[in-house]
């Protein structure tokens, strides 16, 4: 098993770019903003393609084609990941260099926004051949990347090991970078927390809001869907807080306990299984039921699309806690608000990764490592200072926390825009 290898389909790749351009439109309506300058903020910095060949292990030649967009970097450089899937496509990259434009300027962190990926099953390439596909494209991207042009960091299909060879390659070029990406390996400069980030962060998202309804975590019936790295961490976090896991779904199946899951036991059980699926402490249930358990908190941290006018309906958490990116199609978004169910929305709720990964950068910059108690406070204090920032923007605009977050993202970029002397 290939240890970097890490392939979800990708669904609703024209979902994602309609959903975000279309929450765009509707935060620069509410803004009031120029058309002009609205027109300016969608059109991406820097679009690059290039072609990858490498030699296989076999002798013979493969080629890949890889991309990276640079969307905007009016408040600073870009920042976003890099993944290797088979499915990687222009649209999809763009709509996602375009989300983390907001979600940086949300989190108030001093970016913009970029993605990239190479169009490829990491599942079928040796780990020399990954490697070999990762130093070719570093040197093909080295002069368009850089510490205060454009930070790559891990995504789908890819993890430190990646990061370490891009590191490795720029560094060849432009001497010792640590900065040049976030997601490393501790040894090689990454921080301290990193790997539990956006879970933690989807805590302390969760902690925010039920605050701001009088209520906290312990106590509240949570289902969790997805039990990767987010879902793992956040179920672990929300359990140690005294919430009531009752469902938890990955791709292996789906379990439920309405008394609460054991999720130490959870686990160990997946760390020897390779997943859920044959729990003791909980009975099986059909995957495709986990969100509509009966629950108080739902946290959709797998794949985009799964809440949509299908199951809708049919939700009945009062609060929806987006883990994963663009989880809830628009016109659920639509049927959940007449119902009354409150969506924490994803350009905040996950942006517990990027924010770390601000502090690597952060400390690599300074060439001075935080412990792990500071890394976590200062998280805390990006996510807490973030909602307050969100409800703000609801407040002003009379607006749902979706649109409260976009408008705050887009407003933000584009304050920067105007103010740097856009048009002159």
């Amino acid at each position: 098993m290939n240890p970097l290898s890490n392939k979800p389909k990708i669904k609703n790749t024209m979902n994602a770019l309609a959903a975000t351009n279309r929450n765009f439109k509707l935060a620069s309506r509410l803004l009031g903003l120029d058309s002009k300058l609205e027109q300016s903020l969608l059109i991406p910095f820097r679009e690059i393609k290039v072609e990858c060949t490498i030699p296989k292990d076999d002798g013979t030649l493969a080629s890949f084609v890889g991309f990276r967009v640079q969307h905007d970097n009016a408040r600073g450089p870009m920042k976003g990941g890099i993944r290797y899937h088979p499915e990687v496509e222009p649209d999809e990259v763009n709509a996602l260099a375009q989300l983390m434009t907001w979600k940086t300027a949300v989190a108030k962190l001093p970016y913009g926004g970029a993605k990239g990926g190479i169009g490829c099953d990491p599942s079928e390439l040796s780990i020399s051949e990954l490697e070999r596909l990762t130093r070719v494209f570093t040197q093909k991207i080295h002069d368009l990347i850089g510490i205060h042009t454009d930070v790559p960091a891990p995504d789908m299909g890819t993890g430190p090991q990646t990061m370490a060879w891009i590191l490795d390659e720029y560094s060849k070029f432009h001497g010792h970078s640590p900065a040049v990406v976030t997601g490393k390996p501790i040894d090689l400069g990454g921080s301290l927390g990193r790997d539990a980030a956006t879970g933690r962060g989807v805590l302390f998202a969760t902690e925010a809001l039920l605050n701001e309804h009088g209520k906290s975590i312990s106590g509240q019936r949570f289902v969790i869907q997805g039990f990767g790295n987010v879902g793992s961490w956040a179920a672990k976090l929300i359990s140690e807080k005294g919430g009531k896991i009752v469902a938890v779904s990955d791709v292996t199946g789906a379990i439920k306990n309405k008394n609460g899951i054991d999720i130490s036991g959870l686990l160990e059980h997946t760390e020897e299984n390779r997943g859920i699926k044959g729990f003791y402490g909980a009975d099986s249930i059909e995957p495709d039921s986990i969100l509509v358990e009966d629950c108080d908190i739902l946290v959709p941290a797998a794949l985009g699309g799964v809440i949509n006018r299908e199951n809708a309906n049919e939700i009945k958490a009062k609060f929806i806690i987006e883990g994963a990116n663009h989880p809830t199609d628009p016109e659920a978004d639509e049927i959940l608000r007449k119902k009354g169910v409150v969506i924490l929305p994803d350009i905040y709720a996950n942006s517990g990764g990027v924010t770390v990964s601000y502090f690597e950068w952060v400390q690599n910059i300074q060439g001075f490592m935080w412990d792990e108690e500071k890394v976590n406070k200062e998280l805390r204090t990006y996510m807490t200072r973030g909602f307050t920032d969100l409800k703000e923007m609801c407040k002003t605009h009379s607006c749902d926390l979706r649109m409260g977050a976009f408008t705050l993202g887009v407003n933000r970029v584009a304050q920067a825009t105007v103010i740097r002397g856009w048009g002159s």
